[in-house]
């Protein structure tokens, strides 16, 4: 993976990220929702960069906790996309590292995600129900998870994870 850089999304951005989550996932469902999430308060969307074109793209939205503690912020990183012909270099995980060491530094408390069990344990994603903590959607136990960027910040929070409206949309 050469010369690939990730940075914050800027306002001119918005078309190409578009593209991106267009052309990786078939489809425009989610490139629509990360338009109509984008205006949402405490959403994080970085851009990964090569040969000065937009190849990848990641987005994280504040998600509630039905019945655990309203004191914490809790994103849910969804979607991430890298265009089809920069697959499986590495784009993806260097948009995870980075874009979780941006929302830890941030104070954001925990991400969820909603993926393969494989892939995102490498980067200390757990199961949720570990964590005392429910989809409130009808997926497998295993592939939904959390990872914990502020240590022991869940400890006392049990729940269901509800996803921002707009992703009832976009399903």
């Amino acid at each position: 993976m050469r010369d690939v850089y990730i940075r914050a999304e800027k306002p001119d951005d918005v078309s190409a990220i578009y593209q991106v989550n267009s052309e990786a996932f078939g489809r425009e469902n989610e490139a629509s929702l990360v338009n109509q999430l984008r205006g949402a308060a405490s959403t994080f969307s970085f851009v990964a960069i090569q040969s000065d074109q937009i190849v990848g793209h990641i987005f994280f939205s504040p998600v509630t906790v039905r019945g655990g503690s309203s004191n914490l912020s809790i994103l849910g990183l969804a979607p991430i996309a890298v265009l089809p012909n920069y697959q499986r270099q590495g784009i993806g995980s260097l948009l995870i590292q980075q874009s979780l060491k941006a929302c830890s530094e941030s104070g954001q408390d925990a991400i969820v995600v909603l993926g393969d069990p494989k892939y995102y344990s490498r980067f200390g994603f757990i199961s949720a129900s570990t964590k005392g903590l429910r989809c409130e959607y009808d997926v497998p136990d295993e592939a939904f998870m959390v990872l914990e960027l502020n240590s022991g910040a869940l400890q006392d929070c049990t729940g269901t994870v509800q996803y921002r409206s707009e992703f009832k949309v976009c399903e």
